[in-house]
């Protein structure tokens, strides 16, 4: 009903909306805002990894010149002063004792950062140093240290069938999750069963835009603007921090320079709300890009899989064991341990599953969020294994892997929702686009000597939007036509912005260039969880498809009032209702009928997932988010030197919206993927991070990309989302690391676990296969 005849929006790869902002400089984002007499605020970190605290004497800061106050321990009484998502365990500024080098002991608001630095120069400190816990290992050990003597305040979740948790299981592990499904005795029936363990590094998130919040009080309500990917969540945590009402606590969210999941949740706003508190004036606090390390990275893991199948590649159970690194708070990883101890299998069909997820503490940066939540870790060991186990059994891994992939619409164990791409689609045109079924493998005729190539496949996995996602949204006409969308996404380079005004322009029966999107904030925004999980466009998409159809039926029903039919005549067309041959423009009907003064139609729209305890996270999955990836590689087996000659990545899009942004998300996370297998690593002597700068964290480079990168935006057409849409912002980055193990075993037969896939590696597999 009152449908256009043809979509004018969905699927044309039109300019970004907020492209002209970003191109001529006018965007605005956080560390842009400047309020009049605003302090700047910087942090005293512990040079101790692990240390009590025995005195801070702040008095001689308080005295330099331009320092408008100290904080420290001392000014949180009356507060809340630990935070985190299921466990509030990391303080404002260190309490008893230190647990990282870099933990914030003291903050300084003044006049100018000069001024600020000297301040932190003249606290004086007293550590009593604790054994330090640099590695999962360590922490495990029976003789390790506790970083928590008491367990902190939090919960644990409910789950549905088959899915458990507990806090602090032992000593040094703060949250465990557990999934099982089917019978044990499956393995029993397995003709084979291989056991290997894989180990993923620790990434930095290196967004352009370090951590920054500007806060101020006025009239009792605490304002602020902050890089910040889950504001409504914010306001709630700052409220209990502060005991401050949540009607009064107001969140803006300019445009974000990049967050890759590191941007959830308290950061620099606990300690710019204090000290605006404090000094009854704006403060802005911004990190630096080395203080970002020190703030959040990646969780490095331990994966182990014991594996069963049977002799013909049919698989039949798999155990898997999965340890990561949750640094010295838990910060987010009871999340991504659910999230990576549901996802290990993949997207295979298995008679049984049992899998456990431990986050152990150590003395190091907390990790937490990161593109792919656990399926950049759980994928890399998974997806490696699998081609490790058909090369055993003399199997062709792509063989192996069309005969387990679970089929179009078949649930991903019991209780769950079916799986919304034809995952053997998505492998043949990887392998098609890459050459796999006409490879030549090992020497290369022509190619300098001790030289070999392989290609390698993979398959990504994960659930998409989180586990029972709110999401709200409000979508306003102008009388004359103008529309303005109303919603709580964050836009942070991925195109949400463009994407949800393309859904309403597309409803609306208009073009996109009459559609604005309100900036966030959370006193009028309408609640979203957050800008997390690739749910913008499976969650709030959804809403806001209803909000627009709720405001398009209000126009109809208007105009078929004063037109005196039945509102299914109508359709709405350029803010023009037609009607038959008719045409009547909207703006002279609404300013007679509301007296000249004009006239607003304000649609709403709600989505959120039913609950269902059958499913193992209490709400089945909205969609599921697949990255295929294929690389051929060349090893020069003198010095272990990997190049990457090509790379294939795919994504389903369901339906995609912009084509071109589905595109951009596709490729940046696969160079994402190629920079964590080849490159990228938090490198750490003990528990000193050592390669602190930005400078010495590589990343790739423009040179660094294969001469052969292509990426394929698939449109299966199953999607959840609006016109069969879904989120594109993280299967990319799933696939890449396994796909290049898996090639450079295809050349040169030798098999590397653990990440970044370097030249020392590969080269200490080939002396060790010579």
């Amino acid at each position: 009903m009152n449908e256009p005849t043809a979509l004018r929006s969905i699927g044309a790869e039109r300019p970004r909306k907020d492209s002209d902002a970003k191109i001529t400089g006018a965007a605005v984002y956080t560390v842009d805002i400047d309020l009049p007499g605003m302090l700047v605020a910087k942090a005293l970190r512990s040079p101790h990894a692990h240390a009590r605290l025995i005195t801070i004497d702040a008095s001689k800061a308080r005295k330099v010149p331009g320092v408008a106050v100290v904080l420290t321990r001392d000014d949180l009484e009356g507060l809340n002063p630990t935070y985190g998502y299921f466990i509030k365990d990391q303080p404002i500024v260190a309490l008893d004792k230190v647990r990282y080098v870099g933990d914030i002991i003291a903050a300084v608001a003044a006049e100018d950062e000069a001024s600020a630095v000297r301040a932190l120069e003249c606290i004086e400190v007293e550590y009593a140093p604790l054994p330090e816990i640099a590695t999962i290992q360590e922490a495990l050990a029976p003789d390790a240290p506790a970083l928590f003597e008491e367990p902190p305040m939090g919960i644990v979740p409910s789950y549905g069938a088959g899915a458990s948790a507990e806090r602090d299981p032992e000593k040094n592990v703060c949250f465990r999750f557990h999934f099982t499904t089917g019978n044990a005795s499956a393995f029993d029936e397995a003709d084979h069963i291989f056991e290997d363990s894989f180990h993923f590094s620790r990434c930095q998130h290196y967004h352009l835009e370090p951590f920054v919040t500007v806060a101020r009080f006025v009239g009792g309500v605490m304002e602020l603007w902050t890089s910040c990917q889950n504001p409504f969540p914010l306001r709630k945590e700052l409220s209990r921090i502060f005991n401050h009402a949540e009607q009064n606590v107001r969140v803006h969210v300019p445009f974000i320079g990049a967050g890759f999941g590191a941007k959830n949740n308290c950061k620099t706003e606990p300690i710019a709300v204090l000290l605006a508190k404090m000094t009854g004036r704006p403060v802005r606090f911004r990190l630096t890009h080395q203080e970002n390390f020190l703030t959040q990275s990646q969780h490095a893991a331990v994966l182990t899989l014991r594996t069963g199948v049977k002799a013909d590649g049919t698989f039949v159970a798999r155990k898997s064991t999965i340890l990561l690194n949750a640094g010295a708070y838990s910060d987010a990883s009871p999340l991504v341990a659910e999230k990576a101890g549901y996802r290990i299998n993949g997207p295979y069909r298995w008679r049984y599953i049992d899998s456990t997820c431990d986050c152990v503490m150590t003395n190091s940066t907390p990790a937490g969020p990161f593109r792919g939540f656990g399926g950049t870790q759980t994928s890399w060991a998974s997806e490696s294994q699998l081609d490790m186990i058909a090369r055993r059994l003399g199997l062709d891994p792509y063989e192996m892997r069309m005969k387990n992939l679970l089929d179009l619409g078949e649930p991903y164990v019991p209780g769950e929702s079916g799986i919304d791409s034809d995952l053997r689609v998505g492998l043949d045109i990887v392998a098609d686009k890459i050459g796999y079924h006409n490879r030549k493998r090992g020497p290369v005729p022509g190619v300098k000597p001790g030289r070999a190539r392989g290609i390698g496949l993979s398959i990504g996995f994960k659930d998409q939007g989180g586990v029972n996602k709110p999401a709200s949204a409000q979508v306003k006409t102008t009388t004359t036509g103008g529309i303005i969308v109303n919603c709580g996404s964050a836009e942070m380079g991925q195109g949400i912005q463009t994407a949800l005004t393309c859904i309403v322009a597309e409803i609306l029966g208009t073009d996109e260039t009459r559609v604005s999107y309100a900036p966030i904030n959370t006193d009028i925004t309408p609640f979203d969880q957050g800008t997390n999980a690739s749910s913008g466009i499976c969650f709030l998409g959804l809403a806001i498809d209803r909000a627009a159809r709720d405001a398009r039926r209000q126009v109809i029903e208007f105009a078929a009032a004063r037109l005196e039919c039945a509102p299914d005549e109508l359709v709405l067309e350029d803010w023009v209702i037609r009607r038959g041959n008719e045409a009547h423009p909207l703006p002279p009907m609404i300013m007679s009928y509301y007296g000249g003064t004009g006239f607003e139609f304000v649609g709403h729209g709600f989505f959120k997932p039913e609950t269902s305890h059958d499913a193992p996270l209490e709400a089945p999955c909205v969609a599921w988010e697949i990255g295929w990836g294929g690389a051929e590689v060349e090893i020069d087996e003198e010095t272990g030197q990997v190049t990457v000659l090509r790379l294939v990545v795919s994504g389903d899009a369901g339906r995609a919206i912009n084509p071109l942004i589905c595109r951009g998300q596709d490729e940046g996370a696969a160079v994402m993927g190629l920079g964590q297998s080849l490159f990228e690593a938090m490198r750490y002597d003990g528990t000193r991070l050592t390669n602190i700068a930005p400078i010495d964290y590589r990343v790739p480079l423009a040179s660094d990309l294969p001469a052969d990168f292509q990426s394929v935006t698939q449109e299966q057409g199953h999607g959840a989302g609006p016109f069969g849409s879904k989120g594109m912002g993280e299967g990319g980055i799933l696939p890449i690391a396994s796909a290049i193990a898996n090639a450079i075993e295809d050349a040169v037969g030798v098999r590397i676990t653990e990440l970044p896939i370097t030249p020392e590696r590969v080269l200490a597999a080939l002396d060790a296969k010579r």
